[in-house]
């Protein structure tokens, strides 16, 4: 009789923030002022990126292939979170819900793997200089980035036939897009295997990148420590403190939302991690490249002025 009454699931309705109460509005107008600041602040720096020929380099390469997915990433979950807002308890089918979670997946995914391939990109530049252009050819960089789509692909199919194998009792989905456990929570059978291949992969996207950017780091700085000059110091740091910067809250923000302990979540706080990952995040690129990048600054300049001219 359960597995009768799961099969009937057909679609799902999402909460969002109805928690919030008469706040929504609210939300919703910051939310929508920060979407378009990122939507704007990617497509410039993508733009920039294009157009100047000073940035036609491995390292801007892999920065518009990461802005380019962070901007897809958002356009798969933040619309319909700004729709929720306004019209309560949306209605999902189950094949949107499964397609939301495969795309958010592969993209989450990429974007971790490509921050890694930047990492790669400034140890290369910073301990082999001279054969940078050699080492960080073309191929190579294509090759990183199917690498790291081929990842989240690969992640995404794994967990969505897992989860959408299953059968579902429950229709309300408890957050502002289908995330997994959410989602996870909806079955009616023991989803112990799904919890395993949820940590297993979260752990390997999350750690195996950051194993590779420390070990980039160890490298950069044990090449520093032979710099005497404090200009190069300065110059070598300054290369490397946007990527920096990015990393940290990048993978900051998904080891707390996806590594936490069960007995730690709470609606609240599942909610402002989620929400930190998903929109703030995607922002921060675009900000800490343009604002702490001085080649990008330049650059823009530079577009800005033969647009006026």
């Amino acid at each position: 009789m359960q597995r009768k009454n799961s099969t009937e699931v057909t679609e799902f309705s999402v909460l969002g923030f109805s928690s919030f109460g008469k706040h929504q509005i609210t939300l919703f107008v910051v939310f929508l002022t920060v979407y378009i600041l990122t939507l704007a602040g990617n497509i410039i720096t993508m733009t920039i990126i294009h157009i100047d020929h000073h940035l036609h380099t491995p390292m801007y390469f892999f920065l518009s292939m990461l802005v380019s997915s962070e901007m897809v990433y958002t356009l798969v979950i933040v619309p319909r979170m700004l729709s929720s807002l306004i019209f309560h308890n949306q209605p999902i089918s189950l094949a949107g819900c499964a397609t939301q979670m495969f795309f958010s997946v592969i993209l989450a995914t990429n974007n971790c793997f490509l921050l890694t391939a930047m990492g790669y990109d400034r140890y290369v530049a910073i301990c082999r200089p001279l054969r940078y252009t050699v080492i960080m050819s073309q191929g190579l960089c294509a090759q990183l980035v199917c690498g790291s789509f081929g990842t989240g692909l690969a992640m995404a199919v794994l967990h969505v036939t897992a989860m959408f194998n299953l059968p579902f009792c429950g229709t309300v989905v408890d957050h502002f897009f289908c995330d997994i456990y959410p989602v996870m929570k909806l079955c009616c059978t023991d989803t112990t295997i799904n919890e395993i291949i949820n940590y297993g992969v979260s752990s390997f996207v999350i750690f195996m990148p950051i194993d590779l950017i420390f070990i980039s780091y160890v490298l950069i700085i044990s090449s520093i420590l032979k710099i005497a000059s404090a200009e190069d110091w300065k110059k070598t740091f300054a290369t490397c403190a946007s990527h920096l910067t990015v990393v940290i809250v990048h993978y900051g923000c998904a080891s707390m939302a996806y590594l936490k302990p069960k007995s730690e979540s709470s609606l609240e706080k599942d909610l402002l991690l989620s929400v930190t990952y998903t929109i703030i995040t995607p922002l921060l690129n675009p900000v800490v490249y343009s604002l702490r990048n001085k080649e990008v600054k330049d650059a823009l300049r530079r577009v800005v002025g033969r647009s006026i001219s």
